[in-house]
């Protein structure tokens, strides 16, 4: 079995800075399971690793697409897989760094994302209904047929929404059973899970002050550039966190204080999804930064696991 290591977390809990190092450590190749890291344009919102930041450590599936294209989890799956293949080759160990939960699980278990059913009319019916109706009604209809989805997913992602109905009318059960069948994989992979988290208001207060530094650093000139650029409001990547609060703002529906209000209630929010679909997972690792004075401390807490843990022979070159 071929070794992996995962470092996952809330958005804006520090998983950057510790990605590197670990990369650095551990002779390894970063992979971003990041939804909204792979568009290009998109730097800021996204809160983005810059190549400096990168500090010579290879990155993939980084600025990768233009924001029209419709990125998802089979695409991240099948890119993964690629360039792991690429690290594995060059003798390295792949790092996937993110904090997308559904696609670090589609790729560490396998999940098979072949085409079910060539038949649209479910699909185009529900993204009619979603034109006709809004997105907080099709929300509403996946509530009443699977509540667990319903509260991991944001009434504005409307796609995973729809998909989430699409299922469900398809094969008479819940997505939420369906993922939570997959979870019950063998994953393929002698893999580490490392979870980094922190108390509660701290994190909360990192998210503030990362929106806070987004804006400083021109959030609302990214979003009005990319409009200018044609891409739509509906687009998945402009439904992304940072993007879609504040383009009501550029269209005169709302004041600027407003879409920040929203915006960092939004991201509060999404961290506690995150940290709720976290908690189910299996074999995951806490790493809690509340309880250590540094970074190194947590580095050398994943080190001393992998080396306890793994035998490392000259073939892992750890």
């Amino acid at each position: 079995m071929k070794p992996l290591i995962i470092l996952t977390g809330p958005t804006a809990v520090g998983k950057t800075e510790l990605s590197i190092a670990l990369a650095k450590a551990v002779n390894g190749e970063i992979i971003s399971a990041d939804s909204m890291q792979v568009y290009r344009h998109m730097d800021i919102g996204t809160a983005k690793i810059t190549p400096e930041e990168m500090q010579g450590v290879p990155h993939h599936l980084i600025d990768i697409l233009e924001p029209d294209t419709a990125f998802n989890v089979a695409m991240f799956q099948k890119l993964a897989k690629e360039a792991m293949e690429g690290i594995y080759a060059r003798g390295r160990i792949p790092v996937v760094v993110g904090g997308t939960g559904f696609y670090i699980q589609a790729l560490l278990y396998d999940i098979d994302f072949s085409e079910e059913n060539e038949d649209m009319s479910i699909r185009n019916a529900l993204e009619a209904l979603a034109e006709t109706r809004g997105a907080e009604y099709l929300h509403e209809e996946l509530a009443r047929v699977d509540p667990e989805s319903a509260e991991q997913i944001h009434a504005n992602n409307v796609k995973r929404v729809i998909r989430a109905l699409e299922y469900y009318r398809m094969h008479g059960e819940k997505i939420s059973l369906h993922n939570e069948n997959e979870r019950q994989k063998t994953s393929p992979y002698d893999f580490f899970y490392f979870v980094l988290t922190h108390d509660r208001q701290v994190l909360y207060d990192r998210i503030e002050k990362r929106i806070d530094l987004m804006l400083r650093q021109g959030l609302v000139e990214e979003v009005r550039g990319l409009m200018a650029k044609g891409y739509d409001k509906n687009l998945v990547s402009m439904q992304g966190l940072g993007y879609k609060e504040i383009i009501p703002y550029l269209n005169g529906e709302c004041s600027l204080d407003e879409a920040v209000y929203i915006l960092k209630r939004d991201t509060r929010h999404f961290a506690k999804r995150q940290l709720t679909w976290f908690r189910r997972e299996r074999d995951v690792r806490w790493l809690d930064k509340s309880r250590t004075t540094s970074e190194n401390e947590i580095l050398n807490e994943i080190l001393n696991t992998i080396h306890r843990e793994w035998s490392f022979t000259n073939e892992r070159n750890v």
